[in-house]
């Protein structure tokens, strides 16, 4: 289940960034097939803390071999698979997940072709330090090849994409999904010209809590969230949540800003 990230670097594919290596005496994180999480990590690191939050993916030891640490799991193993992104918007969207336990930076790739419906991974509290999933939506027509990577305030893309989006489950069986402005984006001179998409957070069938839950920049300023409960997270990017109740599953859906939705 494994799939190799930015693979014209140093890190040869391994979930890191591209000038690093995996090497003697360092853990090497990675990328799964979209839907499935990374089953590896440093088992003794309960809590989301640095630098165990880095400890992720399969150990380097001392003689440059690849250390298992949880047997108990495969490499990659499937999420709750209760949110899905639904392409509205005609050409591919890259979702980009950021590696975690890992550096953090949204380098693990999943594309959403136009038209289409694909399940994200949805980590359970069984998940390293019970943390959730964070996802950047890029631009529609942003490849994952170069969305997925770190970049610069001259594209509205990769860490400085228009949105983000978080998932995780609970001891009770509720899936719960946010999506928000990225406030390194609202931050910068990119917030002068208004994404041309926006997102919005559907219930897919059951029952869902939060609703509704959506970003149309053409019906609002940067940084404006539909919704009766919308917040402001850190950095000043404001967020909307919604529950899906156990059983239940949501869309996060990708359209058109100004189109029918």
């Amino acid at each position: 289940g494994m799939v190799a990230v930015q693979s014209g670097g140093q890190n040869g594919g391994w979930a890191m960034s591209p000038a690093q290596t995996c090497s003697q005496g360092n853990w090497c994180p990675y990328a799964c097939k979209p839907g499935q999480l990374m089953g590896q990590w440093d088992t003794s690191v309960t809590s989301y803390s640095y630098p165990g939050s880095q400890h992720g993916g399969l150990y380097c030891d001392d003689s440059g071999n690849l250390q298992k640490p949880n047997n108990n799991k495969d490499y990659c193993y499937d999420g709750a698979g209760t949110v899905s992104a639904q392409n509205s918007a005609g050409s591919d969207v890259a979702f980009c997940q950021t590696v975690l336990p890992g550096n953090e930076d949204m380098l693990i790739p999943t594309n959403v072709g136009g038209g289409s419906n694909q399940v994200l991974a949805v980590p359970g509290p069984d998940y390293f330090a019970s943390t959730a999933a964070h996802y950047y939506i890029n631009p529609p027509g942003v490849s994952t090849q170069d969305a997925c990577q770190w970049g610069d305030e001259s594209h509205a893309q990769g860490n400085w994409a228009p949105y983000v989006a978080g998932a995780n489950q609970d001891n009770n069986g509720d899936t719960f999904v946010k999506i928000g402005w990225n406030p390194i984006y609202t931050g910068s001179n990119l917030a002068n010209n208004k994404p041309n998409f926006g997102i919005k957070v559907t219930c897919d069938g059951g029952d869902c809590d939060g609703l509704p839950c959506s970003i149309d920049p053409s019906k609002g300023s940067v940084n404006s969230v539909s919704s009766q409960q919308s917040s402001s997270g850190a950095g000043g990017g404001d967020f909307c949540v919604v529950t899906a109740k156990s059983g239940s599953k949501a869309q996060i859906e990708v359209f058109s800003a100004g189109g029918n939705n």
